[in-house]
This record gives C-alpha cells, structure tokens and sequence, in this order.
C-alpha cells in the first residue's frame, strides 16, 4: 500500500522498523507480566497497563526514529543515498537497540531484586564505579551476559539491514520521487508521539499511578520512561515541607518535654539504671541480617546457632525494623536517627543532608574507631562517618589480613583485626564495625578450614527463604565469624566492660512464609526486619523484647545506658526507657514510593503516589477487625506516619552537625 501511494524508501523503512520495535517493546512487557506479576492479577486485570505501556513504548521508539526522518529532509542524509548513509543509520539503530536492550536487561533483574521497574536509584552503583563493576564481576556471568547482548545487538542489526534491502528490492522497479509532505507527516505524527497525547497535558510518568496499583503502574512503564524521569528525585525536596504541621503530632509520640526541648533537640539526663563504668560500646552493623533467615525466628535450617545463643544471654528484640532497604541507608538511619526519605539517591551521597548531627559525639572522652573491610569511600561512608568526631577510621591497606572479595577482608579476619585493635586502648572506646560478607559474591575464605559447607535440597532452601546454597552457607558462615569474635573478646580484659549492640542495615525481600504471618512475605515486610542485639553478660539483664522497635533507636538506647547526658536532635528514642510509649517504626519503599507503619499488632501502607492505602495484621493472616475499627485505625497511621516522613525530609537538610 505504502509503494501504491509512492511513499520514498526511507519512510517505509522506519514504518517498518517502528513496528518491528513496537513488537520487541510489547514483548518484553509481556514477559515481565509472566516473570514477575501477583496472584492476584490476571491478565485481563493487566490489559489497561498493556494499553497505556503502548504509550510509552510508542514515545521512546518516535524519539529514537525521529532523527532518521529529521536528517532525511535533506536528500544525500537518507539511508537510501548511498552505501555510506545506509550504514551509519543501520549502526545508529544497532546501537540504539544495543542500549534498549541493555536497559530492558537491567530493568529485569532489578524487578526480580526489588520488585519495580529499573530507576535513577542504580546511579548510586554508578558513582561507585570500580567498586560496583568488581561485585558484578565476582557475583555474575558478566563476560557470557555481555556477550548475549551483543549477539542480540547484531542480530538486530542484520534485521535492520534485511529490511532496508526489503524495501529497496520491493521498490526497485517503481519510480518514486522525493516528496517532503510524506517527511512532514511523519514528522507530525512521531512528534504527537513523543507527546503522547491528543490533551493540553504531555504523557507523564505519574499517568500510570492512575491504574492505582504498584504492579500495574510499574507494568504500564517502560525502564527507559522510569530512569529518566526519576532523575529529578535525586536532590532533597527542600520545598512545600510539612514538618511544621506534623510537629504536635511527632512531639508527643516522641514525648517531648516542651519546656525543656528546642524544636526536636533534646537533652537527655542519665538515668537511674545507667552504668557508670563508662563501659565500652561495639556498634556491629550486619549485612542483610534477615531475621527470617536466622535460628531466632525458629527456621529449621538453623543458620545462627551461635548468635542465637548469645540472645539468650542478652537484651534481644526480635521485632526490630530498618526505615527502608539499602545499606548505605542503613548507615545513615542508625548514625543519624533519621529515615533516609531521599529518593533515587542515597543521603551518603548528597552534599545538603551529609552534614548531620550525631549522638556519638556525645561520647566525649571516648575514643571513637570505625572498622570496614572495604573501601570507606563506597557509598560515601567516609563522609557519613566524618560526621563523628576524632574519629579512626580502619579499612583496606590497613589490616594485615588478605583481601578475599571486592568487599575486602572477611568478617571474621575484620572482627579479629577489631579485636586486636581493641585490647590496645587505654581509654573507653566507641567502636562501629561494618561487615559486608553476608552480601554477593558470598566468598568464604579457603584459609577458614574449619568451616564446614553444608548442602541442602533446592526446594527445602526455597521453601524456608533462600535463594541458593551460596546464600545460605553466607548466612552460616556470619555465625562462624560471630563466634570467633565473641570467643577471642571474652579472653580480653576489655569484655567485661563492654556492651556489643548488634543490627542488621536491612533484611531481605523473600519466601517468610515458613516463619511468619503472610504479610512478611506480601508487603515485604522481610526487606526492613532484623535482629537487634545488646550483648554484655556482665552487665546487663537478659531480656526478650517482642516490641516493635526500630533502627533509628539504636543510638539513643546505647547512649541511655550510660552514665552521662547527651543530645538527641531525631526521631530515635531510648528502648529501655520505661516511659516509653508507642511501640511503631516507620518504613518505606523508594522504588515503589510507599511509605508504611508497624505497630505491635498491624501494618499500615499508602502510596505517596496516588490514592491508595491498606492494613495487615501482623500476627495472623485473617483481619481481626471491623470495617469502623480498620477506618479509625488507617486514619491515625496515616497521619502518623506522613508526619514521620514529612519531618524526616526535613531533618535530612536541617539536622545539623553541632
């Protein structure tokens, strides 16, 4: 029909190609329905996402067609004028397709990691270049993965070349001249395309929230609409924050004293339980501690034997919750008291909300160390831990031990090293240790012989939450190196007089099934639970705490141990406080742009996209309630934890180092 018409070669071309693309675009949003989508969605609930994804799709393929049509407005540009314009435009599309590709590939390992579509948050991995692209290389196939996508890049780029040839063969015998209304209609049409829409208002991300459900939104969306757009999310929002109107709300959950707090800056006193032996603090924090997958949540693979015999003989919570998901930002909540709330970007890495306020510091005549087996600067760490005053930092090139993965040395060898380092000081110390074992490449040193592998069924790992045998014997050897910490410490003389505070910087997205009610699993509750440990046999009283807590309360709990004031400017609060009220915590999902609260008995989520909110029971699978009391309860959460987030985007810009 195009050649009845005389539409030139090179309009037929990209019609041709635009519905070659269109097809590939539409296929892999089908397989990610397949790969990836709920229950509870079938396909014909998945149709309106297919439909607007269509949308999408079309933007991204005018804009990457566009210039063919645009250059051919001059006659020697087009891909029909010579030898020489045919395979530029054909390598232009082989490596426009190469990079489509390379997107739609991330996007789908980052929907099986996190459940959403691929965004500017993966910037965060890019900016730790060297150290990211080591990890990849020591966790996955990269040579093999690399080399399929360039197979399937030629193999594009030979259909591109079939198809000029198919155009030029079919036209061969026809006289078609050049006519630039054909140029300025597709033109017309591509740019509508971009557009995409026939209203005043240009297709927008937030068009897919309208579907009103995560999975559908994220369907409708293609990696390359999402990554670009979410770009913007990568400074603080300084501007139209609520904190103000929240404040009556968060001071008396945090039960601030309004005569004696400035804002959220408060002085806290010892109490009468304070130890006045100016007692050690270990701060471990631990590497996608899962509780999930761990001996205390009662899991028949019993990977924690060790560690769950020391909660025994502690103050343990086993309902403790990080803010969000993402080590970097598991640092910066238990360092900071604050809810990392940035979006796409980690606050490690962002100038305005590095400089923050620490109670650490209140530790004045302590000497301060920070141990990682790695690198100090992934992630930033050093900025965030600059905010510690006088602060040793102990990391790669300064440990005798080998290095083992691109996380450096292994827990074991950087607990011995701390240790070492400990039976050294002559003043009372605040150390931090940061281990990374317990992450990919999932490396277990050959030199730890005594370190027995055990082999499990597929089926029996994936039922009780993991995803392999490296994952698991990872899990089991975090518990070997605990042990030989806790053992080589207990022959110091500096043991007795030290308090050891154990959390997890996040959990892990999994099957919790085995272990726990539905909505671990469901809502990914299992991405923010983790143990919470204080381990000082000499002393402090074994306790077991089945209160929700949180991350962001580790510091004040340490520092209402001891015997002496400090200031706290955030949203932690002492657990052992016996006036402590409210036991919640407060979550959020970056990616999915939710935001939840976790209270003793139910959780609460609402998107922060569009309309939309829901509540769990936390310890059954059927709701206890009535539709009144469900409404009372979501109208309370919801205003509860918006001002949680509202005052912690706040505090990221304002929480000043003092």
């Amino acid at each position: 029909m195009l050649i009845r018409w005389k539409v030139p070669k090179t309009i037929q071309w990209v019609v041709k190609l635009f519905f070659i693309m269109l097809l590939v675009f539409t296929i892999f949003r089908l397989s990610t329905y397949i790969a990836f989508h709920p229950e509870s969605i079938t396909i014909i609930d998945a149709l309106p996402s297919f439909a607007l994804g269509v949308a999408f799709d079309i933007r991204w393929i005018c804009f990457l067609l566009l210039p063919i049509v645009l250059f051919s407005y001059i006659p020697k540009f087009s891909p029909y004028s010579s030898d020489l314009a045919k395979k530029i435009w054909t390598g232009y599309l082989a490596a426009a397709t190469f990079i489509v590709i390379f997107f739609f590939g991330a996007d789908y390992g980052h929907f099986a990691y996190v459940s959403t579509r691929l965004n500017a948050s993966a910037l965060n991995f890019a900016e730790d270049a060297k150290i990211s692209a080591e990890m990849l290389w020591e966790s996955y196939p990269l040579l093999w993965m690399l080399l399929g996508l360039l197979i399937v890049g030629y193999i594009f780029y030979y259909l591109y070349n079939r198809t000029h040839q198919r155009v030029e063969k079919v036209n061969s015998h026809k006289q078609i001249d050049y006519r630039r209304n054909w140029y300025l209609l597709v033109t017309f049409c591509m740019a509508l395309g971009v557009y995409g829409s026939f209203s005043f208002q240009p297709l927008k991300r937030d068009d897919a929230f309208v579907l009103r459900d995560n999975f559908k939104a994220y369907l409708a969306l293609n990696p390359l609409q999402n990554f670009f757009t979410t770009l913007r999310f990568r400074q603080p929002q300084v501007k139209d924050l609520k904190a103000k109107d929240y404040y009556p709300l968060m001071s008396e959950f945090l039960q601030l004293d309004r005569k004696n707090a400035e804002g959220f800056s408060r002085t806290v006193l010892p109490g009468s339980r304070s130890l006045e032996s100016k007692p050690n603090i270990v701060l471990v924090v631990c590497e996608s501690f899962s509780m999930y997958k761990t001996s205390m949540s009662s899991n028949p693979l019993n990977t924690t034997p060790y560690f769950n015999q020391m909660t025994k003989q502690g103050v343990f919570f086993n309902r403790c919750f990080t803010p969000h998901f993402a080590t970097a930002r598991g640092m910066f909540a238990t360092l900071t008291g604050i809810p990392d709330v940035q979006m796409s970007k980690f606050s490690t890495r962002n100038e305005e909300s590095l400089d923050q306020h620490t109670i650490i510091n209140s530790f004045e005549d302590y000497d301060k160390h920070y141990f990682i087996g790695g690198s100090s600067e992934f992630n930033n760490y050093r900025g965030l831990i600059g905010n510690i005053n006088n602060v040793k930092i102990h990391e790669e090139g300064s440990f005798k031990s080998p290095k083992v993965n691109v996380w450096g040395i292994s827990d074991k060898d950087l607990f011995l090293e701390a240790n070492q380092a400990f039976t050294k000081e002559q003043k009372p110390f605040f150390a931090v240790i940061q281990t990374a074992g317990n992450h990919r490449p999932y490396t277990i040193p050959e030199t730890d012989k005594d370190f027995q592998h055990k082999e499990i069924p597929q089926d029996t790992l994936l039922k009780y939450g993991f995803l392999s045998s490296e994952e698991y014997n990872a899990m089991r050897y975090f518990d070997y190196s605990f042990q030989h910490f806790i053992e080589a410490a207990k022959k110091e003389q500096y043991f007795h007089n030290t308090i050891f505070v154990f959390v997890g910087d996040h959990g892990i997205a999994g099957n919790a099934r085995a272990v726990y009610p539905n909505v671990w699993t469901d809502q990914r509750l299992s991405d923010e639970h983790v143990p919470l440990l204080l381990y000082a046999p000499s002393l402090l009283l074994p306790q077991q705490r089945t209160e929700v807590v949180s991350q962001i309360d580790v510091l004040p709990t340490i520092a209402g141990l001891v015997h002496q004031p400090y200031t706290n400017t955030t949203l932690g609060r002492n657990l052992l406080d016996p006036q402590k009220k409210n036991n919640a915590a407060f979550v959020i999902y970056h990616d999915e742009e939710k935001i939840g609260w976790v209270t003793d008995s139910f959780y609460y989520m609402k998107s922060l996209r569009f309309a939309d909110e829901a509540i769990y029971p936390l310890n059954s699978n059927h709701s206890p309630w009535t539709k009144e009391q469900e409404t009372a309860m979501k109208q309370k959460a919801s205003a509860m934890v918006s001002g949680f987030y509202e005052t912690a985007k706040w505090m990221l810009v304002n929480n000043k180092k003092r």
